[in-house]
């Protein structure tokens, strides 16, 4: 299955410190589980935590979800740590290694050394938070890294400190970050999820961000409560009204082809091969969301 698609429409943060909320975690409706070695577990609960991480993706039980783990910076006492240890559970369970902070591409190139260090297998994956002024500045560098590299994630709470911002409703000093972070992930083929949402009274607000998400073009938003799930996971699929065009571009396309014809209009609109590989996506997304995890 392809980075595009691939549902990622959530991707929740899961505590790597609670044994419960990993737990409950196998039954929620979230594409991707960020389990969070990170920012959500304090300094003394570090190790503990790594290894309650390793030990539940060993036992398994998340069926078809993405599970992805957030380390601590290689910077930190915990660095080396999390990647040595999670390279052997990349082999029972981990499909990929969220880094956090990535600046530059040598910081990606260095956790990846590391990994295959540790005897990761080539199957796990590389993916960048995208939160700081030179993460933004150098996207495109990153998302160049390495093959190995899978999805580029907005960290826009950190992002909004470090660029003295205000977090107003429109969003409008994250536009130009994002619209960095989604460039480099599209000239590349990664995925790209948006920002976090902070607010969890704020019902609406959330329903808009991730609406504008959408709209901007990335494949999902990541979340920090499972209330949040269902909407999320609502408005970043195709829409059933897409997905009827979708089937009409193919075959109206089709038609046109078969007289000889290139372009063709459908309802007032010009379609051609470019509309008809999106289309062929959309339809393919859909399919990958309604199968069985």
């Amino acid at each position: 299955m392809s980075a595009t698609t691939r549902p990622r429409r959530s991707a929740l943060y899961v505590p790597g410190a609670n044994a419960r909320a990993l737990d409950k975690a196998r039954g929620l409706e979230a594409d991707v589980l960020l389990i969070d070695l990170e920012d959500s577990v304090a300094p003394d609960a570090k190790q503990a935590a790594r290894q309650q991480v390793i030990q539940s993706l060993g036992e398994g039980g998340y069926g078809g979800r993405e599970l992805i783990v957030r380390v601590n910076g290689l910077e930190t006492e915990w660095g080396e740590g999390d990647l040595a240890g999670l390279a052997q559970a990349g082999a029972d369970g981990a499909d990929g290694i969220l880094l956090p902070k990535v600046e530059n591409a040598e910081m990606v190139l260095a956790a990846l050394a590391r990994l295959d260090a540790a005897g990761a297998p080539e199957t796990l994956a590389i993916w960048c938070m995208m939160e700081t002024p030179g993460a933004m500045l150098r996207a495109d560098e990153i998302a160049a890294a390495t093959p190995r590299l899978a999805a580029l994630v907005m960290g826009t709470t950190d992002l909004t400190k470090d660029l003295r911002a205000r977090a107003t409703p429109d969003r409008l000093a994250m536009l130009p970050s994002l619209g960095l972070c989604l460039l480099a992930a599209r000239a590349h083929g990664l995925a790209a999820l948006d920002g976090v949402h902070m607010d969890l009274s704020d019902d609406a607000g959330f329903r808009a961000a991730c609406k504008q998400g959408r709209d901007l073009g990335f494949d999902g938003k990541t979340l920090i409560h499972p209330k949040t799930l269902a909407g999320a996971n609502e408005i970043f699929a195709p829409q059933p009204q897409e997905l009827d065009f979708a089937r009409r571009i193919i075959q109206a396309h089709g038609a046109a082809e078969a007289e000889g014809l290139g372009v063709v209009l459908l309802d007032g609109k010009l379609i051609e091969a470019l509309h008809v590989v999106e289309a062929k996506r959309l339809l393919a997304l859909e399919a990958a969301i309604s199968a069985p995890q």
